[in-house]
């Protein structure tokens, strides 16, 4: 697919290797990367879909004070277990709890994106898949540990890597659970006046 040639320029607020190589699925390979460094500590009763919107709208925000100039693209994904949110994980402590939670049963991963265009119009959308993994060996567990894909990823893993395996259903936007759902990007970039394919 040929570059998308894009007036105003696309800022993408991430520095997420993982929502670059998406967004050049759409086309769009040379954006400009403006990381955001907001509080993601979720608010007292938040949900994880209020929180993903919420830090989505956030950092495009951020980005956008600083690039007012441009179209902003932010997005952030939370993976929930009924109400409750889980962390990034940093520690293999916390990867192993996340991991051991998710087990055997269902969770839901919530992909919000926000786009800010130069005029300060906020457009958001919200990709929400449901994914189900296998009862996990102890083993298994521990192998993907060592593995270190978990490391900063919510919820423990990277559907994109080795935690495919343990996924045996899914409803919803793959693209969104690794961290960028790519129907809504497009539908949102294009109606900010960006030339997506």
């Amino acid at each position: 697919m040929p570059p998308v040639s894009a007036s105003p320029a696309l800022v993408l607020a991430s520095a997420s290797p993982r929502r670059r190589e998406l967004l050049a699925r759409l086309g769009v390979t040379e954006p400009r990367i403006l990381a955001t460094d907001i509080d993601e500590s979720a608010l007292p009763g938040e949900l994880p879909r209020a929180h993903a919107v919420r830090l989505a709208a956030g950092k495009a925000r951020a980005a956008a004070a600083l690039a007012p100039e441009a179209v902003i693209l932010a997005g952030d994904t939370v993976v929930g277990v009924g109400r409750r949110i889980l962390p990034k994980a940093e520690d293999e402590a916390t990867a192993r709890k996340c991991l051991a939670l998710l087990s055997g049963r269902r969770h839901r991963v919530f992909s919000a994106i926000a786009v800010i265009s130069p005029d300060g119009t906020l457009r958001e959308a919200l990709s929400e898949t449901i994914v189900r993994f296998k009862r996990l060996e102890q083993a298994e567990i521990e192998a993907y540990i060592a593995g270190g894909e978990w490391h900063g990823k919510a919820g423990g893993y990277a559907i994109q890597g080795s935690a495919e395996g343990f996924c045996t259903w899914l409803a919803g936007s793959h693209s969104g659970v690794v961290g960028l759902p790519l129907y809504e990007t497009r539908r949102l970039l294009r109606a900010a006046g960006l030339s997506i394919a």
